[in-house]
C-alpha cells in the first residue's frame, strides 16, 4: 500500500485502486501517524488533530478497517504508531530522492541531479499535511525541504546551462521569498550566464537593501563573493544554444553515449546519414550532454541549412558564437571573419555543432580544417549526407533505428495525438518496416492516427510506396522512401493547408504565430493542424519546419513570388517599427525581437537582392542600418549586388536608402572598390535630402555615414553633414552632432567647449535611453577630466560607460573601456591598471578582436617599462604593434603609445638613435590622422631625448612644437604620460627659456618628421 501526505491525505493499494479513508478527522490522525513512520506519537498529539478521548480509539478501529492488511496501526505506550515502510510514504520518498539529488549536485552530475529533483518535487499535490489543523512544525519542516529541494533543482538546470528557462521561475520564488539569499544567488547566476551581468548585479543591490531595511544584517559571504565575480568578471557573449527538444530520444541511447565518447578523443566527429534518420536530433542530444558543464565546453550551435553558399559560412559562424564582426566604432574591414573565428575560438574552445553541411560542404570543410588546425582544443560536431572529407575526421554513421525501438517510437508518436492509443505491434512492425524504420518518416505516418486507423494508414502506405522494405537498403534508396512519405502527408493536406505550408517555407530559422499568420494567409486553422500532423513544431513561442520537408515544400510552392513579397513586407516594416526604438529606451528589448528574427532579415535582404528588387532592398538596407550596426553584421556582397542594378545615380525617392546600400557596400574589404564608385554620389543625396535643416527618415544614417568615412582624408564634408544637425529637430541626430562637434576644439586645445558639447550629448543620449550613444559620450567626457588630471572622474565615467557597453554585448568597445580605464588609473593605482589591461586583454581574445587586443598589450608594456622591465615592455610593444590596424583612427593613440614605448626602452639602453627614430614614427603616424595630442607627447619624448644630451635649447624648441601641437599657449604644463616616469612631460622637462610660437606644421618639422608627412597635416 502506497501513502500520500503531501497534499490531501491519501492511500491507494498495489493495484492503484483509491482507499476511502472517511472524514477529516481520520485523515488527520493517519497523516499524523505517517509523519514518522514506525514512530509512536503521543495519544495528546493526536488529539491536537481533531479527536480526542473515546473519540481517538473509534477513529483508529475505523481507520484499521479501512486500511484492512495493508496497514498495522498499533498501540505504542500512551499512544499509536504505523507499521510502514517510510518509502511506501510519498514524504519518505521524496526526501529520500531529494538527499539523492543534492549528492549528484556535489559530484557534479547535474544531469541526473535535475532527474532525481523533478521526481521528488513531482510528488507534492498540495500544501504538506494539508489534512492536519494544527501541524505547523511538521509542514514546516516539509515545506523547507520543497524549496531546498527547488533550489537544488534550479541550480541544476543553471549548471546544464537553462539559463533563460530559469529565469522566470526565480523571480516569482524571490518575489514570495524576498530575503533568501540562495534564491539571489541562484537568479544572479542565471542572469550573468544568460549575458545579463548589469541585471545580475541590480539583483545583488535590491537583496542587499532588502537584508539591510529588514534584517539590519548584510549579504552572505557566499552572496557577496558572487557579487565582486560579477564587478571583474568578463562580459560573456551568448552563443546559440542547441534547440531544446519537444520529446523523449528513443532507441538512440547507444549513438548518444558512442559520439559522447568518441568526442572525448576525436576533435572533428561527422554524422552521416540519409535525410530524416535523426543526424540533427541525436547532435542536440550529444551537445547536451557534453556541452553543457562549465564555460569551456559551452555548446554553439549553428544551423547553416538557411545559407546559400560557403562564402557566408564565417559570417555565420560569428553570428551563431554571439560575436560581432565589428566594434560600435570601428568598421574593422581589413579584419576577415575568419580571423576573428580563429582569434575567438583559440581563447574560448566551445563544442562547434554544424548542423545540415551537405549542400556547402566544401565551404564546410576548409573552414573546420583551418579552425581545428589554430585552435587545439576545439571541438566540432557536424552533421551531413556526406563526410566532409578532411584529415582527423572520424565518422558516425547514423542508421535507421532497429525494429522495437522503431515500433517505440511509432507508439509514443501515435499516444501522443490518439488517447489511449493500442494496436497489434505486428502491423506497427510493418508499417515502420514500409518506412525503412527512418524518425521522420514514421513520425509524419503516426501523426496520421487522428483520423485515420493502423489498418488504414497500412493499407495507403502500401499503395504509396509499392513494396514493403526487405533487407539491406541503400541510403539513396531511403531517400526515396522519406520522399514518398513526405509526399503522401503533403497530399492528404486540405487545399488550405497545402498553401499555408507551402508558404511558410519562405522563413528562414521559422516565424513567430504573427509572423506566420500574416505572411502564409492563414484566418483559420491551417498552422496548428500543421503542428498537429508533424509539418510544422511549436517551440519556444515560434513555428519551425524541418528542413527536409522544408526543401519539398519550397519545390512544391505554387507562387513562390508571392510568398516573398509577403515576407519581404512583413520584415521591411519589423525593421522599419523597429529602427527608431534602437535609438531610445527600448533598444535592448527591440535587439532581442531583430536577433530572433535575424535569418529572416537576412533572408529577404538576399532575395531582394537575387530577385533585383532595388526599392526593396534599398529600403531594407536602410530599415536595418542601425540594427546591423550595432550587432556588427555585414551585408557587403548583398548590397554590392543591390547597386549594380540600381548603377551609379540613386533612384528618384530613395536617395537615403540609396546611401545607406552604399554604406552596408563599403563595410568589409570585398567592398572597397563598390564604395569608392558610388560615394561621392551616395554623399551628394544625402546632402540633397538633408539640407536647409531638413530631416530625413533615417536620422542615424549621416552619423554612421561619418564614422565610416572617419579615416579618409577628405572626410570634412561627412562631419559637416552631421554637425549641420546640431540644432535640428531630430533628438538623436542633435546629440551625435553635439558628440561629433566636441572632438574640434579638442584637437585645438579648448577643453571647455569640448566639455560642453560632450555633456550635451550625454544629456541627449540619455533623456531618448540609446544605451550605445550614452556610453560614447561618456568615454569622451572620461578622456577630457584625464586630460585636466582628474583620474578620479575619469575612471568613474568609464565604468558607466562599460556598464552600458556589456549590456549591449559589445565586447569589443567593453574591452576598449577597459583600457581606457587602465590608462586613466596607471598613474595612481599600477595593480588596479594591470587587472585592466589583463581583462581587456581576455575580452578582446574573446570577441576575436586583434586591434583591442593589441591596445590591452600596449596598456601591460606600459606596465612592465614602469616595472622596470625593459625586455618583458619590448616583447609587448612589438606585439601590440603587429596587430593593431593601420586604417582605423582610434589604433593611432595606441599605436603611437607603443611606438613612445619602444622608444623609452632604447633610451633605457643608451640607444638614442633607436630613440629618436621611434619618437618621430610616433609623432608622424598620429599627425598624419589628426592625433594631436599622440603627436605631442611623442615630440616631449624628443625633448626628453635632447635634455639628457644637453641640447637645452633644442629641448626648449621641441617642447615648443608640442605645446603647438596640443594647440595650447607656449609653455604650459601638458598632461601627463603615466609610461614616462614623474615628470608631467616625461623626459622633456627642460630650462631654454620661452619657446616661441608655432604652427603644427612647423612644429612637426622641428620635430625633423618627413615632409610629406608634414603637407598632409598641412592639408587638414
Amino acid at each position: 500500500m502506497r501513502f500520500g501526505i503531501l497534499g490531501e491525505t491519501r492511500a491507494w493499494r498495489d493495484g492503484g485502486e483509491e482507499v476511502p479513508l472517511g472524514g477529516p478527522a481520520r485523515r488527520a490522525l493517519l497523516a499524523l501517524l505517517l509523519v514518522r513512520p514506525g514512530a509512536a506519537v503521543p495519544a495528546d498529539r493526536l488529539a491536537e488533530g481533531g479527536t480526542a478521548g473515546h473519540a481517538l480509539h473509534s477513529q483508529v478501529s475505523r481507520l484499521r478497517a479501512a486500511l484492512g492488511a495493508g496497514a498495522a496501526i498499533e498501540r505504542a505506550g500512551g499512544g499509536y504508531r504505523i507499521a510502514v515502510d517510510p518509502g511506501d510514504v510519498d514524504a519518505g520518498r521524496f526526501e529520500r530522492l531529494a538527499d539523492e539529488g543534492r549528492a549528484a549536485l556535489r559530484d557534479g552530475d547535474p544531469e541526473r541531479a535535475a532527474a532525481l529533483l523533478g521526481e521528488a518535487l513531482a510528488l507534492w499535490r498540495g500544501p504538506a499535511l494539508a489534512d492536519v489543523p494544527r501541524a505547523e512544525s511538521e509542514a514546516v519542516r516539509l515545506d523547507e525541504r520543497r524549496l531546498a529541494a527547488l533550489e537544488d533543482r534550479i541550480e541544476a538546470d543553471v549548471c546544464r546551462g537553462r539559463h533563460r528557462e530559469v529565469v522566470p521561475e526565480l523571480r516569482e520564488l524571490l518575489g514570495r521569498h524576498p530575503l533568501r539569499e540562495r534564491l539571489a544567488g541562484l537568479l544572479m547566476r542565471a542572469l550573468r550566464d544568460g549575458g545579463g551581468r548589469a541585471e545580475a548585479l541590480l539583483v545583488f543591490e535590491e537583496t542587499r537593501r532588502r537584508l539591510a531595511d529588514e534584517l539590519g544584517t548584510d549579504p552572505s559571504a557566499d552572496l557577496a563573493a558572487l557579487h565582486r565575480d560579477l564587478l571583474r568578471g568578463d562580459p560573456a557573449p551568448a552563443p546559440v544554444r542547441p534547440p531544446a527538444p519537444l520529446t523523449a530520444l528513443i532507441g538512440r541511447d547507444g549513438d548518444v553515449e558512442g559520439v559522447a565518447g568518441l568526442l572525448g578523443s576525436a576533435r572533428l566527429v561527422t554524422l552521416t546519414g540519409p535525410g530524416g534518420v535523426g543526424k540533427t536530433r541525436l547532435a542536440v542530444e550529444v551537445a547536451g550532454r557534453t556541452g553543457g558543464r562549465g564555460a569551456a565546453g559551452t555548446a554553439c550551435f549553428a544551423e547553416l541549412a538557411p545559407l546559400r553558399d560557403g562564402a557566408s559560412l564565417p559570417r555565420a559562424l560569428l553570428g551563431a558564437l554571439g560575436l560581432r564582426e565589428s566594434g560600435l566604432q570601428v568598421p574593422d574591414a581589413a579584419k576577415a571573419p575568419e580571423e576573428r573565428l580563429v582569434a575567438a575560438l583559440a581563447d574560448r574552445p566551445p563544442l562547434l555543432v554544424l548542423d545540415n553541411c551537405e549542400h556547402i560542404v566544401d565551404a564546410v570543410a576548409a573552414l573546420a580544417a583551418r579552425l581545428l588546425a589554430a585552435c587545439p582544443d576545439l571541438r566540432v560536431l557536424a552533421t551531413s549526407r556526406e563526410p566532409l572529407g578532411i584529415t582527423g575526421e572520424h565518422l558516425w554513421p547514423v542508421r535507421p533505428l532497429d525494429g522495437d525501438a522503431a515500433v517505440r517510437l511509432f507508439t509514443a508518436r501515435a499516444s501522443a495525438v490518439r488517447r489511449g492509443f493500442a494496436a497489434d505491434p505486428r502491423a506497427v512492425r510493418r508499417i515502420c518496416a514500409a518506412l525503412d524504420d527512418l524518425p521522420l518518416a514514421i513520425e509524419l505516418a503516426a501523426a496520421r492516427l487522428r483520423t485515420m486507423d493502423v489498418a488504414d494508414l497500412a493499407g495507403r502506405l502500401g499503395d504509396r510506396l509499392g513494396v514493403p522494405a526487405r533487407g539491406a537498403r541503400t541510403a539513396d534508396e531511403r531517400h526515396r522512401t522519406l520522399r514518398a512519405v513526405v509526399a503522401w502527408s503533403w497530399d492528404l493536406l486540405t487545399a488550405d493547408e497545402r498553401r499555408v505550408a507551402e508558404r511558410f517555407t519562405a522563413f528562414a530559422g521559422g516565424a513567430t504565430p504573427a509572423a506566420a499568420r500574416e505572411v502564409c494567409g492563414d484566418g483559420g486553422d491551417a498552422l496548428e493542424s500543421l503542428v498537429d500532423k508533424s509539418l510544422l513544431e511549436l517551440s519556444g513561442g515560434r513555428y519551425r519546419m524541418l528542413e527536409t520537408i522544408r526543401a519539398y515544400g519550397a519545390e512544391r510552392g505554387g507562387d513562390p513570388g508571392e510568398a516573398r513579397d509577403a515576407h519581404a513586407r512583413y520584415f521591411l516594416e519589423l525593421a522599419r517599427t523597429a529602427d527608431p526604438e534602437l535609438r531610445g529606451v527600448g533598444q535592448l528589448e527591440w535587439l532581442r525581437v531583430l536577433g530572433a528574427e535575424h535569418g529572416n532579415l537576412l533572408a529577404a535582404l538576399n532575395r531582394a537582392a537575387e530577385a533585383r528588387d532595388v526599392p526593396t532592398g534599398l529600403r531594407l538596407s536602410a530599415a536595418l542600418a542601425g540594427y546591423l550596426w550595432i550587432r556588427g553584421v555585414s551585408v557587403a556582397a548583398q548590397a554590392a549586388a543591390l547597386l549594380d542594378v540600381a548603377g551609379p545615380v540613386p533612384p528618384p525617392g530613395l536617395e537615403e536608402e540609396y546611401a545607406a546600400c552604399v554604406l552596408h557596400a563599403g563595410s568589409d574589404a570585398a567592398g572597397r572598390e563598390v564604395w569608392r564608385r558610388h560615394r561621392a554620389a551616395a554623399e551628394a543625396a544625402l546632402e540633397a535630402v538633408w539640407a536647409d535643416g531638413r530631416t530625413g527618415r533615417h536620422p542615424a544614417l549621416p552619423f554612421l555615414w561619418m564614422m565610416r568615412r572617419a579615416d579618409e582624408p577628405d572626410a570634412q564634408s561627412a562631419y559637416a553633414l552631421v554637425l549641420a544637425r546640431r540644432d535640428g529637430p531630430d533628438p538623436w541626430a542633435r546629440a551625435a552632432a553635439h558628440f561629433i562637434a566636441g572632438f574640434e576644439p579638442l584637437a585645438s586645445g579648448d577643453a571647455e567647449r569640448a566639455g560642453r558639447d560632450f555633456e550635451a550629448a550625454a544629456r541627449g543620449f540619455r533623456a531618448l535611453g540609446d544605451r550605445w550613444g550614452t556610453a560614447l559620450a561618456l568615454d569622451a567626457l572620461a578622456g577630457l577630466a584625464a586630460h585636466r588630471g582628474d583620474r578620479a572622474a575619469a575612471v568613474g565615467l568609464t565604468d558607466e560607460a562599460l556598464v552600458l557597453t556589456e549590456r549591449l554585448g559589445a565586447l569589443d568597445d567593453t574591452a576598449d573601456l577597459l583600457v581606457n580605464r587602465g590608462d586613466h588609473r596607471i598613474g595612481d593605482d599600477r595593480d588596479a591598471a594591470r587587472a585592466d589591461y589583463e581583462r581587456a586583454a581576455a575580452v578582446a581574445r574573446r570577441a576575436g578582436s586583434p586591434t583591442y587586443l593589441a591596445a590591452a598589450l600596449r596598456g601591460l608594456g606600459d606596465i612592465a617599462l614602469l616595472d622596470g622591465d625593459l625586455g618583458a615592455a619590448e616583447r609587448l610593444y612589438t606585439d601590440a604593434l603587429d596587430r593593431f590596424d593601420p586604417h582605423w583612427i582610434k589604433s593611432v593613440g595606441n599605436r603611437a603609445t607603443a611606438l613612445i614605448g619602444l622608444g623609452r626602452v632604447a633610451a633605457a639602453r643608451g640607444d638614442h638613435g633607436a630613440a629618436r627614430s621611434r619618437y618621430r614614427e610616433a609623432a608622424g603616424t598620429a599627425a598624419s590622422k589628426g592625433a594631436y595630442m599622440d603627436a605631442a607627447r611623442a615630440v616631449d619624448a624628443l625633448a626628453g631625448l635632447e635634455a639628457a644630451e644637453g641640447a637645452a635649447e633644442r629641448a626648449a624648441r621641441l617642447s615648443g612644437a608640442a605645446a603647438a601641437l596640443r594647440g595650447v599657449p607656449p609653455g604650459a604644463v601638458p598632461p601627463g604620460d603615466p609610461a614616462a616616469g614623474d615628470s608631467a612631460a616625461g623626459d622633456g622637462a627642460v630650462d631654454g627659456g620661452a619657446p616661441e610660437v608655432l604652427s603644427r606644421a612647423d612644429a612637426l618639422r622641428l620635430a625633423g618628421l618627413d615632409e610629406e608627412v608634414v603637407e598632409a597635416v598641412s592639408r587638414r
